[in-house]
């Protein structure tokens, strides 16, 4: 008699990494005041569960491949034996020379803050050296607007920052240099982990530019980190943010700015690299008058994937927000954009607008746009829209009729596509860095 084979069948999907976070308290590192800051969190962290396919914001972000048991914390000093940090990235992308610069690295940092910008009170520095000469400022500002409750990777961030960089700028200050900062992150197996505080007073003004960045490594690497902005009554920053971590990177960042009374923000975001990122994006509105501008550029090639999840909340009658994104994908990489414009009850007149525009140059790339308003107020204007969509043959035929070859005709439409968020960036070395990653991934 032959044995009847049987047929097994497993019901739903395994969600979550099987292996876990191999960190300890140990791997805590901050001194007084941020130690007990950083003890809570520690302690929300192991209380908080991963992330699944079950949670409505990561229902398109998978994490069962992340090594979860393969990162550690860099030791003091690792940056010594790690690839150093590229001229180029060190340069100015807003001016032909910045105020200051923070360079933190794995187990250390450089910092430079020109003499007159000191001199007007501003405070831009690592957290270790905040937490020897500005302790009582850092213990005020840390946590007031990113809580480590949020999430299990805004909860790692906050326990385990090894370093971070605060930039305090007094009442009525106008900080007329751009400052930068860059996290530069070499090394497969590590763990990078950061935490940026901006604090712009009442009537103050800044431009403040962070990149993120490391070269390829062979080795999967993490980074966690949170990005916390405060912009008082009648105060202005400039913000540009850079991505261009390396492929082998699982990015995770939860990112917030406030905005009180009359207060502005232009917020430009550029995202180019890592394998996976996974970005929460909050402009809080609280105060009546505030006005907020978020101009996204992303382009994924590769297998990389970006899950980009924003938030426009409008907690005060008057207030004025302006989100556009656009993005390009090849071979075959995806993008996701979740949207949301939140008006409060009672936050009237409000005027809210979100975009998003997806370019799919591959027919195995995706690009999932979910646009979204929750309006409890009967006196706004609020639009949102999004697109997904091919080059377009007319416009490429044109070009070819004309004598342009077929590989410069595709880039100088995937240009056009990008000239709208090129235009709403005043700073011309951001928009040479954004074309010439766009001629690297078109030169594929």
């Amino acid at each position: 008699m032959t044995e009847k084979k049987k047929l097994v069948i497993k019901r739903g999907r395994r969600t979550t990494a099987s292996k876990n976070f191999v960190f300890t308290e140990k791997d805590i590192t901050a001194a007084a005041p941020r130690r007990d800051y950083a003890l809570s969190a520690w302690k929300r962290f192991q209380e908080t569960p991963m992330p699944s396919l079950r949670d409505e914001a990561w229902r398109r972000t998978d994490l069962r491949k992340m090594p979860l048991d393969a990162f550690r914390i860099p030791e003091d000093g690792a940056w010594q034996n790690l690839a150093a940090l590229p001229d180029d990235l060190a340069r100015p992308l807003t001016d032909a020379a910045h105020g200051g610069q923070v360079v933190l690295l794995p187990g250390g940092a450089r910092v430079h803050l020109s003499d007159e910008i000191q001199a007007q009170g501003v405070i831009f520095t690592d957290f270790k050296t905040a937490e020897r000469e500005h302790c009582d400022l850092l213990a005020r500002l840390l946590g007031q607007i990113v809580r480590a409750d949020e999430g299990k990777f805004a909860a790692l961030a906050a326990a385990l920052a090894q370093n971070g960089v605060l930039l305090y700028v007094p009442r009525g200050v106008e900080v007329e240099q751009p400052l930068q900062s860059i996290y530069w992150g070499p090394g497969g197996g590590l763990a990078h982990i950061s935490h940026l505080i901006v604090w712009l007073e009442d009537g103050a003004a800044a431009t403040f530019v962070h990149e993120s960045a490391s070269p390829d490594e062979s080795e999967p690497a993490l980074h966690a980190g949170l990005v916390e902005v405060h912009v008082g009554q009648d105060a202005h920053l400039r913000f540009v943010e850079l991505q261009s971590w390396g492929r082998h990177v699982w990015n995770f960042t939860h990112e917030r700015a406030r905005l009180e009374r009359d207060a502005s923000i232009d917020w430009i975001f550029g995202a180019v690299g890592s394998r996976l990122t996974k970005n929460f994006s909050d402009l809080d509105l609280v105060g009546e008058g505030a006005s907020g501008r978020i101009s996204g550029f992303y382009f994924a090639d590769d297998h990389q994937h970006f899950d980009l999840d924003t938030q426009q909340n409008h907690f005060a009658p008057h207030t004025t927000s302006d989100l556009l994104y656009k993005g390009a994908l090849t071979e075959k990489s995806r993008s996701v954009w979740q949207g949301m414009i939140y008006v409060a009850p009672g936050a009237q007149k409000t005027d809210g607008y979100q975009a998003n525009r997806n370019l799919v140059l591959s027919e195995h790339a995706r690009a999932d746009s979910i646009p979204g308003l929750e309006i409890l107020a009967d006196d706004v204007r609020c639009t949102h829209g999004a697109t997904v969509g091919k080059i377009e043959e007319e416009p490429y035929f044109y070009l070819l009729s004309r004598g342009i070859p077929p590989r410069e005709a595709y880039r100088l439409l995937v240009e056009g596509f990008f000239d709208p968020i090129m235009q709403r960036i005043p700073y011309e070395g951001v928009r040479n860095r954004f074309i010439q990653v766009i001629e690297e991934k078109m030169a594929k």
